[in-house]
């Protein structure tokens, strides 16, 4: 992705969580507790390396009413993007 297109989707995210470094279950609940307070249809950028990640995110987002928009590895990193329900 060149630098102006990420900018752009960036500026998108109505909140950032990094969670690299934490293990199962830490990820998810920090994004439970992180959009607690957000207005429904925020977007979510999680930052983890977990790779229980992979199966706990969209888990979460099923069982709680969220969207998964999707997710994809750069660097070592895993980044889901949420979509509040």
């Amino acid at each position: 992705m060149d630098r102006l297109k990420h900018h752009a989707y960036v500026r998108i995210m109505d909140l950032e969580i990094d969670a690299i470094g934490l293990l199962c279950p830490l990820p998810v609940l920090r994004l439970r507790k992180r959009m607690e307070p957000l207005n429904s249809g925020s977007k979510v950028r999680l930052l983890v390396d977990d790779p229980a990640a992979i199966v706990d995110v969209p888990h979460f987002c099923n069982e709680a009413g969220h969207k998964f928009v999707g997710m994809k590895e750069t660097e070592g990193c895993l980044e889901f993007i949420v979509q509040k329900g």
